[in-house]
């Protein structure tokens, strides 16, 4: 039996005001899938984007990976990695965050 998940656009839609709420703003850069689509989150700081992606830890748990590195990238190399995600699932959600701490603005593991 699988664990019940919430609809990707709601979860959006919350990370959105959460964002909003912290001084965190964010944007929705693609819209994927309503209900199932996966979710590629950009962090702009003052040195450059890291765009963390979704993943399970070892435990099975929802975590995030900093699919750049863990090395702020220039706009270019993340544009780059979005775009070769949405090769392999073009249902992806991309949203984007001011975050001069490269963290984001709702609660994460971040591997």
């Amino acid at each position: 039996m699988s664990d019940p998940r919430i609809k990707v656009g709601l979860w959006v839609q919350a990370a959105l005001r959460m964002g909003q709420s912290d001084g965190r703003y964010g944007v929705v850069i693609r819209k994927g899938d309503f209900d199932a689509g996966g979710v590629l989150v950009v962090l702009r700081g003052h040195a450059g984007l890291t765009v963390l992606t979704q993943i399970r830890d070892a435990s099975g748990q929802p975590a995030w990976l900093r699919g750049t590195g863990e090395i702020p990238v220039e706009e270019a190399a993340a544009d780059a990695y979005i775009a070769k995600q949405l090769k392999y699932d073009s249902d992806l959600w991309v949203i984007e965050f001011d975050a001069p701490d490269y963290l984001p603005p709702f609660e994460a593991k971040i591997i």
